[in-house]
């Protein structure tokens, strides 16, 4: 099986979902401005995206292998084609939240699908770590135009002014074209259909196959772990344009372009992991990251303090926090990857779509928390607390990886590659 093109249409589903899921942030900033609504409020739209990729995953990630891969993301794009399409004729808050609710379906499909399909296409623990961080690294390329893209369209002598909800075009172009792409890709997913068709006989038993791994404490551990991670990658890039208009006073285009420095630094960061995580211990270099995160939150968020409060509207009078803090980005990259690489490389193949569910709600679960808590911490105590709420789950953060590694085996265990085991 060739898995060139496969590979092609993988890392362009993603694309197209990065552009959508991560401009959250700048949507939450639109929505204040456009709708008059408050931060609180406006912070439900995270909730809007993240329980719908959590509900859609926990109730349809075990049968992703029955409908096939391939259907699933299929099907996805083809929603999000449509919504893309209607959205800038009905430009309303309740109609972005109903948006994000089919994103985050749509991309629970994917994300399930994508993190199973790895399995199918790779031969080795170090060629699903690396291929892994790259897929994720790309994600952040998409994160980064979307923020591009939609700054473009924001008219920052009217703020009250919806034209930017045109964005939603050219996102639906991207998507019909990663659509016609998949639908001309083979995709040979016959050893998992036999293997899972082999161990269990209803739909039930795959979903109770599902629940089933969340007992074995290496899987539970991982659980939290992605839960933190989002919760701090998300508390901090849904809030980042908010942060940057409100407390460092930069004008909206600015403000929704300089919060791409955090994609940026993201992308580069996956990258790199991809290429040092075939050489380096895993556990040392992810510590390291967090440990180095943690010290530019100190570094940095009191730099905001020094803010003038005038307007900025040019590149030239941005103060160096809004350049500084995004670039956590670099340190936190290498994280979600491997730890996911890690979890999925330790169960056999036939197994990955059911702990790829597991991934995606919890992950979604953590971005939710972490969103709605940065939102209220921000209108009630102002940017600065609510950036250096992100020094608690990174301490916790660190003492999970450190147990999880311990739980770790040194190879695939029977225990760990049979879950689904009735004794």
């Amino acid at each position: 099986m060739s898995t060139f093109k496969i590979k092609l249409s993988l890392f362009l589903n993603y694309f197209v979902f990065a552009i959508l899921l991560n401009s959250v942030g700048t949507v939450i900033l639109q929505v204040q401005n456009n709708f008059g609504i408050s931060k609180g409020s406006a912070s439900t739209l995270e909730a809007f995206k993240d329980l719908s990729i959590a509900i859609a995953s926990f109730l349809l990630a075990s049968y992703v292998v029955r409908i096939g891969y391939k259907k699933a993301m299929l099907f996805a794009l083809a929603l999000v084609s449509v919504m893309c399409l209607i959205i800038p004729s009905v430009s309303t808050f309740l109609m972005t939240k109903l948006l994000f609710a089919t994103v985050g379906v749509s991309f629970a499909l994917i994300k399930v699908s994508v993190f199973a399909t790895l399995g199918l296409i790779t031969k080795s623990k170090k060629e699903h770590i690396s291929l892994m961080s790259f897929l994720e690294s790309f994600f952040m390329i998409g994160v980064l135009a979307g923020y591009f893209i939609f700054s473009a369209f924001v008219n920052d002598a009217d703020p009250k002014s919806t034209e930017w909800f045109v964005v939603y075009y050219i996102i639906a172009g991207l998507s019909i074209l990663a659509f016609l792409l998949l639908l001309s890709t083979r995709l040979d997913e016959s050893p998992v259909k036999k293997a899972e068709l082999e161990e269990t006989k209803s739909l039930a038993d795959d979903f109770a196959g599902m629940l089933r791994l969340i007992i074995f404490p290496l899987v539970l551990v991982f659980i939290f772990c992605a839960f933190f991670y989002v919760l701090i990658e998300q508390s901090i890039m849904s809030w980042l344009p908010t942060f940057n208009n409100d407390v460092l006073k930069l004008s909206t285009s600015l403000s929704i372009q300089m919060a791409s420095i955090m994609s940026a630094s993201i992308a580069l960061g996956r990258f790199l992991a991809g290429l040092l995580l075939r050489k380096i211990d895993w556990l040392f270099f992810l510590v390291a990251c967090l440990l180095a995160a943690a010290g530019l939150v100190l570094l940095t968020v009191p730099l905001a303090k020094n803010v003038s409060g005038i307007p900025v509207n040019s590149l030239s009078d941005i103060p160096l926090v809004a350049f500084a803090f995004p670039v956590i980005g670099l340190f936190l990259a290498p994280i979600y990857p491997a730890i996911n690489s890690v979890i999925l490389s330790n169960l056999p193949t036939h197994k990955h779509g059911s702990m790829s569910g597991l991934i995606v709600v919890f992950s979604a679960l953590g971005g939710t928390t972490g969103s709605i808590i940065t939102g209220h911490v921000f209108e009630a105590y102002g940017g600065q607390t609510a950036f250096y709420f992100s020094l608690l789950p990174i301490a916790i953060l660190i003492t999970l990886l450190f147990v999880f590694k311990k739980l770790q085996p040194k190879s695939v265990t029977p225990e760990i590659k049979a879950p689904d085991s009735h004794h």
